[in-house]
C-alpha cells in the first residue's frame, strides 16, 4: 500500500477521484433535498416594507417624533 500520492499507481488514483465524485454527489443530493422539502413557510417572498414616521432617539430614553 502506498501512503504517498505521489508515488500511488493509476488505480490508486481512480479510487481517489470515484470516492470525491461520490462524496460530491451525496453532498449535492442531501442539499438538494433539504432545499425542495423546506415546506415550513419560511419560502422567499416580495415584501413591501414602508418607512413610518421619523423618531430621533436621544440619551435621555425619550423619543421625539417630528
Amino acid at each position: 500500500m502506498n501512503h504517498s500520492i505521489y508515488s500511488a499507481d493509476r488505480s490508486t488514483h481512480l479510487k481517489v477521484v470515484a470516492v470525491a465524485l461520490v462524496a460530491g454527489i451525496a453532498v449535492a443530493a442531501v442539499g438538494l433535498s433539504a432545499r425542495l422539502s423546506s415546506d415550513d413557510g419560511y419560502a422567499q417572498t416580495a415584501r413591501v416594507i414602508k418607512a413610518g414616521k421619523p423618531v430621533t432617539v436621544t440619551s435621555s430614553e425619550a423619543s421625539v417624533v417630528r
